[in-house]
């Protein structure tokens, strides 16, 4: 598996991922305003894919050119507070790539690419009750990440809850500093 940029030729992929999971959040693959959403975290670099590398390839950057997406990641960031607070837009892992490590290889390559310490990272979620929750493994998955439920937040598109999930940035010493934690608060 292999975790890169994606690109304009990767949206039918994001669709058919979306096509996936529209039981949990309701229509996508015909919205307007997803398509938009999608091909607008494109232009600006803020979606990553997971991808199957190609066997006629080395790996190299013409890899994983089908549109058959193993994941794919929405990523954002809100720089108005004084540190900035990132967002997990949205994460969906394919049916048949689930519980094989693909969203956390996501993940793992949005918080190396694109978080700088002091700062926050959010996600909305499925609230407890929801029946994807369990199904989905969606709060399993971000709890073993390090995010911690906050608050309930307004429901989905399809009228499901949602929570809110905080993960908190910690700041790396230097050798013989303290460690902080930064939790969005005032200092």
């Amino acid at each position: 598996m292999m975790v890169r940029l994606a690109e304009e030729r990767d949206f039918p992929g994001f669709l058919g991922l979306a096509g996936q999971v529209e039981h949990w959040f309701g229509p996508m693959v015909e919205d307007a305003g997803f398509h938009e959403a999608v091909r607008e975290h494109i232009r600006r670099g803020a979606a990553l894919v997971a991808v199957a590398p190609d066997p006629d390839t080395d790996a190299g950057p013409g890899a994983g050119t089908g549109t058959e997406l193993l994941g794919g990641l929405l990523f954002g960031t809100d720089t108005d507070a004084d540190a900035p607070v990132h967002h997990v837009h949205w994460l969906v892992v394919s049916r048949q790539a689930r519980a094989g490590g693909v969203g956390r290889a996501l993940m793992r390559d949005a918080m190396r690419r694109w978080v700088r310490e002091p700062a926050g990272v959010e996600v909305v979620t499925f609230g407890a009750d929801h029946p994807g929750a369990t199904e989905s493994g969606a709060r399993a998955f971000y709890e073993r990440l390090g995010f911690t439920p906050a608050e309930v937040v307004a429901p989905g598109p399809e009228g499901g809850s949602r929570q809110l999930f905080r993960r908190g940035a910690q700041v790396r010493p230097t050798r013989g500093e303290h460690v902080t934690t930064y939790t969005g608060g005032p200092a």
